[in-house]
């Protein structure tokens, strides 16, 4: 069966991930997927025969702006490689919404995946922007054959927002857990640190890591542990200049290279995600199967996955003063850190493989056309 998945490549993202994993193990269960994407490159290097570039003058983490023709190159794009179904990662554009119209005009099966960030708590400031995006997108997710989504929390705000129950179907995000796995031996201390505290993640306003360094530096951390930051965004500049490797804080960039990315895990103790909003972080779900011990906010359905006392859930407006009590208590237990680091791992392989993604979407596409 052919898929035209629409979905990003770069700049490196969550959706990014999403995308790669799910369409290297569906061409692994004989599916041909052609790989629709953006790119801003009048001629751009064909990196895989399989690629369908779509022109855009603008493209960045959250979202791309496609250039006026290219509306017309994705239809004929459509035409010419003929896919049995159109799978689209969502958000990439405003072409998102004219997605189908054209599929129902071709009589292509359309299928989104929408994993916007969102909370559930009052909606101000950021939380209240990303509700203004699920809003706009609910009449034309509502087009769309069937809407992928990772939560229930996350089903019942569709529903209100009109779309049709029938429609909408629950796969949490996965995690190759062959892939992350655990250090072989528990990492106790390094040098002269106790415990390497790890953020990755998009450096922006609706991730709080500022109240996370806040508290680092508050508890005095740096003196007795390290704290790694991977990851860039339009608060890196500001941030790194106010916190720095005198108070064990460590600004790696970005991390695209995923070995890379797995090494820096492994060799960490304590996963951190502070955000103000989240859809079901792919960043934990990969710290978890590396056997981290883990806290992140309730924003989203983060907290889904630490339930059953798989790990911490921090207020996010609060996180500044719980971490200020939990940092220095994580750095001197190791044994409450191995036994959170335990529990995330098996809650990973119980309820988050990737394979089970994966046996889920294969029922679907098969099932679409009966």
């Amino acid at each position: 069966m052919r898929i035209a998945w629409m979905g990003k490549k770069t700049p490196f993202c969550g959706n990014v991930t999403y995308s790669r994993e799910i369409t290297n193990l569906l061409t692994l269960k004989g599916y041909e997927i052609i790989f629709l994407h953006f790119s801003q490159l009048v001629y751009p290097e064909l990196k895989e025969i399989n690629d369908l570039f779509l022109p855009c003058s603008y493209k960045s983490q959250i979202y791309s702006i496609p250039t006026i023709n290219a509306s017309q190159i994705l239809i004929n794009g459509l035409r010419l490689i003929k896919p049995q179904i159109v799978h689209a990662s969502l958000t990439l554009s405003p072409l998102d919404f004219l997605l189908p119209e054209i599929c129902k005009k071709m009589n292509i099966p359309l299928i989104a995946t929408f994993h916007p960030p969102f909370s559930i708590r009052s909606v101000k400031g950021i939380a209240n922007k990303q509700l203004i995006m699920y809003k706009l997108y609910a009449p034309f997710l509502s087009q769309y054959d069937y809407i992928v989504i990772f939560s229930e929390l996350q089903r019942n705000l569709l529903i209100k927002l009109g779309i049709p129950k029938r429609k909408i179907l629950i796969i949490p995000n996965g995690v190759d857990s062959n892939k992350y796995i655990p250090s072989i031996s528990p990492v106790n201390s390094r040098g002269k640190t106790q415990c390497t505290f790890v953020y990755q993640g998009r450096i922006s306003m609706e991730k709080n890591l500022s109240a996370l360094l806040e508290a680092w530096k508050l508890s005095a951390m740096g003196l007795r542990a390290k704290l790694v930051i991977m990851g860039t965004g339009p608060l890196a500049k500001k941030l790194i200049s106010q916190y720095n490797s005198l108070e064990g804080v460590l600004w790696i960039g970005s991390v695209v290279n995923e070995r890379r990315r797995i090494e820096v895990l492994r060799k960490s103790n304590v996963f951190i995600l502070p955000s103000f909003i989240e859809g079901l972080s792919l960043s934990l779900l990969e710290a978890m199967s590396c056997g981290l011990a883990c806290l992140a906010t309730d924003a989203g359905a983060d907290a889904d996955l630490l339930d059953y006392e798989t790990g911490i859930v921090l207020d996010p407006y609060n996180v500044t003063e719980e971490l200020k009590i939990l940092l220095p208590l994580l750095n001197m237990h190791n044994q409450f850190r191995q036994l959170l680091s335990i529990k995330s791992r098996k809650r990973i392989e119980e309820d988050y493989a990737l394979a089970r993604n994966i046996l889920i979407l294969d029922l679907i596409y098969k099932n679409i056309n009966l």
